[in-house]
């Protein structure tokens, strides 16, 4: 068949799908060529597919440890996945069609709107250009700031290819890192500069570009869309609700905050409860939290970061709507209202459709891995709802999975980074419009 007409036949789903999937199997090979390990030796198939998913999935999840598996070229290839990924690979071809000043086809705008998740595709390159520019200009500070900060405890050279990794892995909430035998930036909990910058970098990537094209445009426009307001709104408060619950039951934990001072705790505590979001480094031993904060954790998982953004979960919004439906059945009211604006139905059904696909999800998977896997059933949740979530958090079962539990995160993560709806689209038939609207119905509830 003429490629051409095979890409007029796909439906933005699932190009969006094969996309991501031809991007993991490209990966896979190179992580599996000799130059790509420190032995020289070929990595395992499902080893490399693992680590190839994780890192174009912005996951983090590990079941070899980076910085002593991987060589420069294996590390380099990690960080490229975890780049063209976090920009989308069809940004990326966007990129060099301006360079060369080729046109952008209606059916390329299509697959952009539904990578971005945007509801239409006017103003969609110029959204594109934006997301560019913010991603690379973010990226070169924080990584300028970073290898400032480590020139102090390593050589110049390496200190700015960490600035480099770290940066590029942080913004796109990757949760890679290459501090070696699983530490993350445990080294680092009580340093101001490193745990701001993350932070930033973090909520930066986790916010998505609609939000931060709007506050750049704010003092020209001086008004935010509701999009940006309920993210924004929201993303304050789980970030200062999970500070503060973090603090309080952690805040006598020696193995966690209780060995630290104030400043340490307020920075740990900050710094953990942004990274379910969902970045997945730490500078705190998970498994060293109570059971009760790391179940919190896995809420937050659960909920992850917002639309367009690097991050997973089923986003902040549909958190927001799921709350907002609540509010409005309690108070009796029959329409959704937030910041004086009514959510239409079919926002609403769509919240709750990907809600409960995800909770069928995660529970499946967390039952799966249950029968296949040793390990508590709270380790197997944390990690089934961090692969969902693309986190990278992980209790240390990740390491120890089966064969086949490693394949089955893989799927997880790909669900999380595609979106379930996205993949439910792309394997299921086209929509069509239903031509007829059977007789309403009654039924008991609750």
């Amino acid at each position: 068949m003429n490629p051409k007409l095979f890409w007029l036949k796909l439906s933005p789903p699932q190009i969006l799908t094969l996309g991501f999937a031809a991007l993991i199997g490209i990966g896979t090979m190179l992580l599996m060529l000799p130059v790509a390990t420190t032995s020289r030796e070929p990595l395992g198939a499902i080893d490399a597919l693992f680590t190839a998913t994780s890192a174009v999935c912005l996951t983090g999840l590990v079941v070899v440890d980076t910085a002593t598996t991987y060589s420069t070229f294996g590390e380099l290839v990690i960080m490229l996945l975890i780049q063209i990924s976090g920009l989308g690979f069809m940004t990326m071809a966007t990129l060099f069609a301006l360079m060369f000043k080729r046109r952008i086809s209606f059916k390329d705008r299509l697959v952009l709107q539904e990578a971005m998740n945007q509801t239409s595709v006017e103003g969609i390159v110029r959204l594109i250009r934006r997301v560019i520019i913010y991603t690379f200009v973010i990226e070169a500070v924080c990584a300028t700031l970073f290898s400032i900060r480590w020139a102090f405890d390593m050589p110049a050279g390496q200190a700015v290819y960490f600035g480099i990794f770290h940066a590029i892995s942080l913004f796109n909430n990757a949760g890679f890192d290459l501090f070696g035998q699983f530490h993350s930036f445990t080294g680092y909990v009580s340093d101001p500069l490193i745990n701001i910058v993350s932070i930033f970098l973090i909520v930066s990537g986790g916010l998505g570009f609609v939000v931060l094209s709007d506050l750049i445009d704010f003092r020209q426009k001086r008004k935010l869309s509701l999009h940006s307001k309920v993210v924004l709104s929201m993303s304050g408060a789980l970030i200062l609700v999970g500070a503060v619950v973090i603090m309080v039951f952690e805040f006598t934990n020696p193995r966690t905050l209780g060995a630290l001072d104030g400043g340490g705790k307020t920075l740990a505590a900050l710094l953990q409860s942004v990274t379910p979001r969902t970045a997945g480094v730490n500078t705190i031993d998970i498994t060293g939290m109570r059971q009760a904060t790391q179940f919190f954790i896995v809420i937050l998982m659960f909920i992850g970061a917002s639309p367009g953004s690097t991050g997973g979960g089923i986003k902040t919004t549909t958190f927001t709507v799921m709350i907002g439906a609540v509010v409005a059945m309690m108070r009796g009211r029959q329409d959704i209202v937030l910041f004086h604006y009514r959510l239409a139905q079919e926002r609403i059904l769509k919240a709750l459709t990907i809600a409960l696909l995800a909770v069928l999800l995660v529970l499946t998977v967390a039952m799966i891995l249950s029968t296949t896997e040793d390990g508590h059933f709270l380790e197997i949740l944390f990690e089934a709802t961090s692969a969902f979530g693309t986190v990278g958090l992980s209790m240390g079962l990740t390491p120890h999975l089966t064969a086949f539990g490693k394949v089955l995160i893989c799927f997880t993560m790909f669900a999380g980074r595609l979106g379930l709806l996205t993949l439910v689209y792309a394997l299921g038939p086209n929509k069509n419009k239903e031509l007829y609207r059977y007789p309403e119905g009654k039924m008991i509830i609750g």
